[in-house]
């Protein structure tokens, strides 16, 4: 997202720490859904469900535009006189809308524009019927508009299609934006996180690829580009991958096709971002094989494991083995400046979502925004119905915000339990990650059922029964989760309490004869870590050997 960008300009590219997305196409999944997900990271983000009710609207109405991440009114623009249905970032017709940005030349972005990046997604979900529709709505909108944000990958996807849309501002120019959007092979899956992905494009397959008149014609304009115009890469003219694009960025692409792809190892030299390298990642990747669900939620919570870049061996891991790693991702030792490695599970996640977007289903039912508030890793993804009329009010707590805790916000229970967990993570996560299963897994089990409801409901009557039984479901998932989630934290401090462990029995801990808690197992360091301790230490805290 914008608002974390560290203003970190390299090689005329800038690239933020923030947001990460996953793409899979309808045949490239077991059910013939499309896939989107979103990891919007931002440090200090208080994440909400957002929701924008279906509406008619009399002329010379208009809309107001607040940056999404600011607040800043940047002016006003028309209103549509029909607006859709919008939760999240999904609306009644199974549209979805995620991004990640990437900054790009810092001389592209134009202040006079009045349209950021968030507020055109959510405009263009208020408007679009289709993922074609959203980028024409998009893209007419900056045209006409201004766009005022940096350079901007966007996901854009509705359940027959998906695509990927690389956006920058072009100041001096008409129409004021360069962009391309590149439809995702059916069969294909996609990633980004804040690298320009998009290289050379076919210019002449007007079905599956668009783009804006003066998208080669600025880059001549400019001197960044001189070569034939079939030659031209967006991403080498206007935001070029350099060590940050690479191992920050494209590292956690690679990290998500590596799970489906037996031919990943080739682009370590790319990835690793040190040095020359032969071979770029593709835009997309055919899976060995098919998508669930579940595959996709799991990606969200990747840490890099079993990889080069994985964070289990060195000292910043601590004496509980934490995937994770303090902010922010640049330090400097005596001058020096070094990184640390950057996963799609990250703890300054402030919502992450997964869309199911599916054809063969009433578009009430077949859109589902699998939702949580806080790091992938560490929540529960409850279903959020396309067609809910409102939200969960875990999901949008009155009074909380990011100064301000409550006990009824789904963003600050996760993120109490999270952030007891992530000190003694092997000692905690374990029981957080059966809670977290146990929910997803019941959540998984009943959908089908729900959903035959849903449609034998929508089929019988026109009164909404059908909608507001998905809504309710919706709430109620939700806020179940946030009552497991304030039992969880109670259970943690209880149970590992000052670094000891709580025996339990069927479920309940354990009691002497006396009605005293029983004994606490100490479990002390771990093989690994006492190994390592003593290494450093040699025989600092040796015991004196007893003489006998």
């Amino acid at each position: 997202m914008k608002k974390l960008f560290v203003l970190l300009f390299i090689s005329c590219a800038g690239y933020a720490s923030a947001c990460t997305n996953f793409i899979v196409g309808k045949n490239a999944s077991a059910d013939g859904s499309v896939f989107c997900t979103y990891g919007a990271d931002s440090y200090g983000l208080y994440a909400h469900l957002r929701h924008y009710p279906a509406g008619t609207h009399a002329k010379g109405e208009v809309v107001k535009i607040y940056d999404y991440d600011t607040n800043v009114c940047h002016g006003e623009i028309p209103q549509a006189p029909v607006t859709y249905n919008v939760v999240g970032n999904i609306n009644e017709y199974q549209v979805s809308i995620g991004e990640t940005t990437f900054g790009g030349r810092e001389e592209m972005v134009d202040t006079t524009g009045i349209i950021d990046y968030g507020s055109l997604m959510y405009i263009t979900l208020q408007r679009s019927k289709s993922a074609r529709e959203a980028i024409s709505v998009m893209t007419s909108l900056v045209e006409k508009y201004g766009y005022c944000s940096e350079g901007e990958t966007f996901t854009i996807c509705d359940p027959n299609e998906a695509w990927i849309m690389d956006m920058m501002g072009a100041p001096g120019s008409k129409p004021g934006v360069v962009w391309v959007a590149i439809r995702i092979p059916d069969d294909a899956i996609c990633a980004h996180a804040n690298q320009s992905r998009i290289t050379t494009f076919n210019q002449k397959d007007k079905e599956n690829v668009l783009y804006s008149k003066n998208v080669i014609k600025y880059a001549r304009q400019k001197g960044w580009f001189n070569g034939k115009d079939s030659e031209f890469s967006f991403n080498a003219a206007y935001a070029a991958p350099d060590f940050l694009g690479r191992r920050v960025c494209e590292a956690r692409v690679w990290s998500f096709f590596r799970h489906f792809s037996n031919d990943m190892d080739r682009y370590l030299p790319y990835v690793e971002g040190k040095g020359e390298y032969t071979e770029a990642m593709p835009l997309w990747i055919i899976p060995n094989r098919k998508l669930t669900l579940q595959d996709v939620q799991e990606c969200m919570r990747d840490h890099f494991e079993g990889t080069p870049f994985s964070l289990d061996s060195d000292m910043g891991q601590g004496i509980w083995e934490m995937p994770y790693r303090p902010t922010p991702l640049y330090f400097k030792v005596d001058g020096k400046k070094y990184f640390n490695e950057r996963p799609t599970s990250t703890q300054q996640t402030g919502f992450t979502y997964v869309a199911q977007l599916r054809s063969f289903l009433p578009r009430e039912v077949g859109g589902v925004l699998w939702f949580g508030n806080d790091d992938s890793n560490m929540i529960a993804y409850t279903p959020i119905y396309c067609c809910s009329t409102r939200v969960p009010e875990c999901y949008d707590a009155p009074g909380a915000d990011a100064v301000t805790f409550s006990d009824k916000s789904a963003f600050w229970v996760c993120n109490w339990v999270s952030n007891m967990v992530y000190p003694r993570y092997s000692m905690l996560f374990p029981s957080l990650r059966e809670v977290r299963d146990s929910l997803e897994r019941r959540y998984f089990s009943l959908q089908q059922a729900v959903e035959r409801k849903a449609i034998r409901l929508l089929a019988e009557s026109n009164d909404g029964s059908g909608v507001e039984f998905l809504t309710q479901y919706s709430v109620d998932k939700a806020q179940d989760m946030l009552e497991c989630w304030r039992n969880l934290a109670t259970y943690l401090i209880v149970k590992y309490n000052d670094m000891a462990v709580k025996p339990e029995k069927n479920g309940k801990f354990q009691r002497t004869p006396e009605g005293l808690g029983a004994d606490v197992v100490r479990p002390g360091y771990s093989e690994k870590v006492a190994r390592e301790l003593i290494k450093q230490t040699g025989d600092r805290y040796a015991m004196p050997e007893e003489k006998k």
